[in-house]
């Protein structure tokens, strides 16, 4: 019997169960290969005239006696039917999740307007109370959201045809197909790809035996990709000649079936018939409730927030408050008896006023803290979605974007701080010690983190990874900041520079730090591009393995890769890099290797520029905003130029395993971008303070290293009960994001921060 069975799961769910009146085919009839055209265009038999009608797919009308027929399962009742969608498994788990998204705020909406009173004196118990709010409301909803998880219901009869066949264990991302082979003596096998496979090799994915007669298909069942649109290919075994293709995008622990057929019109065509048996289920569901949901509760903050502004408002908060419980909450911060102070005393508050640092801006934090806490929660898994993961080799997720924004903004902090230190009169050499002091502390620690035990017994030094994250940080702040330090020269006061460059002033002063930086990309471009690799074209950048046709199978990387693996030696890099899922790399590779380092570079100084920016226009609101735009849109234009706005066609591709230039362009004109708003959000006008991200960017390494050390035990992480469920992984990730958040702002309430 041919059935799906879910990971880690202790119940089994029939592969061909479906719902009655629900099942619908997609009929396409292949031509002969010599007649091939697009990929769903139906072929037409030989004798046959040509079709007017554009290359269109039909779907055909297919009644219960059909199914059961075809599939061996019988129909499933009303109330099974209803069972099924109140437990989310199909397209009916849409209202739940809509009451869930509803429900949610009005439950949390109490503490908040409980809370309301105190904000007003404490704003740090506000804002501690409106983060708590958003983590729970965003639990609730996801807690709630249907599709993460399949129930099931009674399993139906086995199909007959199927009786001998594996079980097939789906995972997530998956979905079941069933090929049913009705083709007389003609044995298949079918081939697979993604559409984000770039140029690759087909994949075989089964082998289907012929027909034992009529009436009596043959069948094999295989596991398909629902994460993007594949193609697959049928092709007779024997002669190699294409039997029919196909493009779909199959649906998450969806059951499909593949009927291969002579045409109806009885020529030598061959008809291909995709039927759904199952609908999938809707897997981005609880990710869009959390979203919203948590959309909706910053709004009610907000609001709330605006309430508390009006003074009507305010004193009917103040006068339903005890004149004592308020000087209670205003002298011990967030109500710690231990913290309290006598119900006079004015010291106590002062005591939390960032004094020490009147002039620091809260949106460089904000922005640290915005990157550092999407890396946390991609590198928890972020619900195990493609799009929280890594890219297997051009283009962009969300999983890419941070790792350069944390690069940008130390770059816009160097300045910032180095120019700080230079005005109080520090030596160079004693900051030029300190900076080498903190790169090397960085790069131990980095090589540290990335070369755990655990449950693998001790590592060999034979085997110990040398580039990582932190690491290219210390070589690239060791870089920037010795660079800034060389060069430094005075912040001219406003007015200081007059005539027809003044509006470059944040550029010229530094064209010997523009100098060098230029220099590195051409030795970028130069080795990428001219470098001799052997056995592999010169300025090679495809991801090698069944890429590119599965020409260069051992070029991944091209010359960024050959360095690596000369330099550090092929062992002592990292040996899982994301194109193995799907370009079936089988050299190891490092995203975090030499050669990428010049760009995180060249990303840094970027990122000192726009502190330029902020420190030379100080109060000049409108010439800093002005900045920002050119900035972005100059280096957006550059991106342009070099992709042709196009994934894969264009000179240079952006690419996060390379750290190629159109990369870095890409991602400074949004880190530019996103300057331009927290800039007058956050300090301009104060309308958010940057709460929850402020914290954690004020203790980076710390939230960083803590994080990577501590992924693995509890409560960050816990035994799930369905480990297939995208919906669980992503409640297990949130709560582990969330609990680095509570732990930056306890830290940054007690003034604890760890600076290296």
């Amino acid at each position: 019997m041919a059935a799906v069975k879910r990971t880690d799961s202790n119940q089994c769910w029939n592969s061909t169960e479906r719902r009655s009146g629900e099942r619908r085919e997609l009929r396409l009839v292949a031509r002969p290969r010599a007649e091939s055209g697009p990929a769903l265009e139906p072929s037409r038999t030989p004798g046959t005239a040509p079709s007017p009608s554009p290359p269109r797919v039909t779907q055909a009308a297919v009644t219960a006696s059909e199914n059961e027929a075809m599939t061996g399962a019988r129909p499933s009742t009303a109330k099974q039917r209803r069972a099924r969608e109140r437990g989310g498994s199909g397209g009916g788990g849409g209202g739940g999740g809509g009451a869930a998204a509803e429900a949610a705020p009005r439950r949390e909406r109490r503490p908040v307007e409980a809370a309301a009173g105190s904000m007003r004196w404490a704003p740090a118990a506000g804002r501690t109370l409106a983060a708590l709010l958003l983590v729970a409301s965003v639990l609730s909803a996801t807690l709630l959201a249907p599709g993460g998880s399949v129930e099931r219901g009674p399993e139906p009869a086995p199909p007959r045809d199927l009786d001998k066949k594996r079980h097939v264990e789906l995972k997530m991302d998956q979905a079941l197909l069933l090929v049913h082979n009705e083709l007389l003596g003609t044995h298949l096998t079918v081939y697979w790809n993604s559409e984000r496979c770039y140029h690759c090799l087909p994949q075989a994915l089964v082998n289907v035996s012929g027909s034992g007669g009529p009436g009596k298909p043959s069948a094999a069942s295989v596991a398909v990709s629902t994460q993007h649109r594949s193609t697959l290919q049928l092709k007779d075994t024997s002669e190699g000649k294409e039997v029919c293709r196909l493009e779909y995008k199959f649906g998450e622990f969806g059951n499909y079936s593949l009927l291969v057929k002579h045409a109806h019109s009885g020529g030598s065509g061959t008809a291909c018939d995709l039927v759904v048996n199952q609908n999938p289920i809707d897997s981005n569901l609880p990710v869009c409730i959390a979203f919203l949901v948590g959309l909706a509760v910053v709004i009610a903050v907000c609001f709330l927030r605006f309430l508390l502004s009006l003074d009507d408002f305010s004193n009917w908060i103040s006068k339903a408050m005890s004149s004592r419980e308020t000087d209670r909450l205003i002298n011990s911060e967030l109500g710690s008896p231990s913290r309290a102070g006598q119900l006079g005393d004015d010291a106590q508050p002062e005591v939390w006023r960032p004094s020490a640092a009147p002039l620091r801006l809260r949106c460089v934090d904000t922005f640290r803290g915005l990157a550092l806490i999407l890396m946390v929660f991609v590198n928890y898994g972020g619900g195990k979605y493609w799009y929280f993961k890594h890219a297997s080799w051009n283009g962009l997720t969300v999983a890419d974007l941070v790792f350069p924004w944390f690069v940008f903004i130390m770059g816009t902090s160097i300045f910032l701080s180095m120019s700080s230190i230079l005005q109080r009169g520090r030596s160079k050499s004693r900051v030029l010690g300190k900076v080498a002091w903190r790169s090397f502390l960085l790069i131990c620690i980095g090589i540290i983190v990335v070369n755990p035990n655990y449950c693998l017994g001790p590592l060999s030094w034979d085997k110990v990874r040398l580039p990582g994250v932190l690491q290219r940080l210390g070589v690239t702040y060791f870089v920037v900041a010795v660079l800034e330090l060389l060069f430094a020269k005075p912040v001219p006061e406003r007015g200081a520079w007059e005539g027809r460059f003044s509006s470059l002033q944040d550029i010229i002063p530094s064209w010997p730090q523009w100098l060098f930086v230029l220099v590195l990309e051409s030795v970028w471009l130069a080795l990428t591009f001219f470098l001799p690799v052997p056995g592999c074209p010169t300025g090679y950048l495809g991801p090698g393995g069944i890429g590119d046709l599965g020409k260069y199978p051992n070029c991944t990387g091209g010359a960024a890769g050959y360095i690596d693996r000369l330099l550090l030696g092929e062992d002592h890099i990292y040996q899982h890099p994301s194109s193995t899922v799907l370009y079936h790399t089988r050299v190891a590779y490092d995203p975090e290797g030499i050669l990428g380092t010049i760009n995180s570079i060249v990303m840094a100084f970027l990122g000192v520029q726009a502190g330029k920016i902020l420190l030379y226009y100080k109060e000049q609101t409108k010439d800093i905003l002005i900045r920002f735009t050119a900035w972005c849109c100059f280096l957006g234009l550059i991106s342009i130029a070099l992709t042709k706005i196009s994934e894969n066609e264009g000179f240079i591709p952006v690419n996060k395993n390379l750290w190629s230039i159109s990369y870095v362009t890409t991602l400074s004109s949004f880190s530019f971008f996103i300057l331009l708003l927290l800039y007058p959000i956050v300090d301009v006008k104060g309308v958010w303070t940057g709460t929850p991200f402020f914290y954690p960017g004020m203790n980076s390494i710390l939230v960083y290293v803590g994080h990577e050390v501590f992924r693995n035990y509890f409560p960050f992480q816990w035994r799930l009960q369905d480990n297939q469920s995208h919906k669980e992984h992503l409640i297990q990730n949130i709560v582990a994001t969330a609990l680095w958040v509570l732990i930056a702002y306890v830290l940054y309430k007690k003034k604890v921060f760890w600076k290296i």
